[in-house]
């Protein structure tokens, strides 16, 4: 049984940490590891090897899409904590299955699954705003925004030193089993520290949400799958709300196009455009990313939140994030570092955005009365499809255009990428919120 003394948002943290692990600790290896199962399926082409790159990304978002609201419903119906456990569980079982994939089918099915079983970003969010004042919820999100930026940076850093260990560590791991599954530690990694958080959120882990502000529905989690869709319709009903999550998406979308096409392009040979950077240069990279997002998530979004308003900032966010995204190919091989202003833009203004969107929407689903579990489930089903349509946009574009010439080229991908920044801001700019209507949230 749960410990209810215990403050909560410590575990929180290391629940959504983990989510972000299982995201984040392939971004290294995925590109070796699909295009190793694309040639042992029978694909040589380099386009279409890239492009099964984002298909392997996009399926884990497209179980998301599917479930992550019907588990945010859940929810609201019987508690938070069983959900988060069952996400962590999921995380255990089947990070070890993509590990031992050994066809680009397993792969594709081990991410599906594992997608499916994790809703857990949207219920830790739901979690916050059950057990926040109002003027906690900004700092609240901001932690747990950390955990993001944390998990991009121990993530992919963890997920390139534990690749190959038959080479790059020797030992006990120089035999023919880690030869033939060259990905499967790293997936152990992370499968071992989701059971770690299991247990804690089992033994430590109160529940936030009381039975009397429990949902009432009758309805089987089965027949709420029929309802994915209806349920994301009555939320982009919502005055102001429904902007807010519209805002959210065209974000994602432009920031996920960059998952898979960021190691392509910096993995790419410098006679073709890339910067020719290995594994664990790239390691490093991301490990830069999310030491700012750590920076800017878990100790500025609290000064900045008192002293700015939370929409400037959300805007400011979007602004230096699509900046910096756009800009990233453009970075020269004699000079490649000058991405890593790019990727301060970008982590910079992710880092503002995410915890300023998510309290923004927190403190309009409060004031207009509606399940909070129900609406940041609809956001994150919303930011699942995003986060499928980015990476396969991306590699569409990036199969198409790779060899291209002239303005078809792979620089495309990041030019797009902008324009949905672009949109995202325009929205913004049009928005009315509580702010802007002479009430701060933050303050009552």
């Amino acid at each position: 049984m749960a410990s209810s003394k215990r403050p909560p948002m410590s575990i929180l943290f290391l629940v959504v940490l983990v989510d972000m692990l299982g995201l984040t600790l392939v971004i290294p290896f995925l590109t070796y590891f699909v295009q190793d199962l694309a040639t042992s399926d029978g694909i040589l082409d380099r386009g279409a090897r890239d492009f099964w790159v984002g298909i392997v990304i996009a399926v884990y978002s497209l179980a998301q899409f599917i479930f992550t609201p019907i588990l945010g419903s859940i929810s609201d119906r019987v508690g938070r904590r069983p959900v988060l456990m069952f996400g962590l569980a999921s995380n255990s079982v089947f990070f070890v299955f993509f590990g031992l994939s050994g066809t680009l089918a397993m792969a594709v099915i081990a991410r599906f699954l594992a997608g499916a079983g994790n809703g857990n970003i949207a219920v830790a969010k739901a979690y916050i705003g059950d057990i926040s004042e109002d003027k906690e919820v900004a700092q609240r999100m901001g932690m747990i925004g950390a955990a993001f930026g944390l998990g991009f940076m121990i993530g992919p850093f963890v997920g390139g030193v534990l690749s190959d260990p038959a080479n790059g560590i020797g030992g006990f791991f120089d035999n023919q089993f880690w030869v033939d599954h060259p990905y499967l530690l790293p997936c152990l990694f992370s499968s071992a520290l989701s059971s770690i958080a299991l247990l804690l959120a089992y033994f430590h882990l109160p529940e936030s949400l009381p039975e009397e502000k429990r949902s009432e529905s009758e309805k089987s989690p089965l027949a709420q799958l029929g309802n994915t869709f209806s349920s994301i319709g009555s939320v982009l009903g919502l005055p102001v709300i429904s902007q807010l999550v519209r805002v959210n998406f065209l974000f994602l979308v432009g920031f996920t196009m960059m998952h898979g096409t960021f190691i392509l392009f910096t993995s790419m040979e410098p006679e073709r455009g890339g910067l020719g950077w290995s594994e664990r240069d790239n390691g490093w990279i991301f490990a830069f990313v999310g030491l700012l997002g750590v920076i800017i998530q878990g100790g500025l979004i609290g000064p900045l939140n008192r002293r700015f308003s939370l929409r400037g900032l959300m805007i400011s966010g979007t602004v230096l994030s699509g900046i910096g995204i756009a800009s990233i190919p453009y970075a020269p091989f004699d000079s490649s570092w000058l991405i890593f202003l790019s990727c301060a833009g970008f982590a910079i203004g992710s880092g503002v955005f995410s915890p300023t969107q998510s309290s923004l929407l927190t403190f309009e689903t409060k004031r207009a009365g509606f399940d909070l579990g129900t609406v940041m489930g609809a956001q994150e089903g919303m930011g699942a499809l995003a986060r499928i349509i980015g990476p396969f946009l991306a590699a569409t574009i990036w199969s198409q255009t790779v060899d291209g010439t002239g303005l078809w080229t792979f620089h495309t991908c990041f030019r797009v990428s902008g324009v949905f920044f672009f949109a995202a801001l325009l929205l913004q700019i049009g928005l009315r919120s509580s702010e802007e209507n002479g009430i701060d949230p933050r303050r009552n």
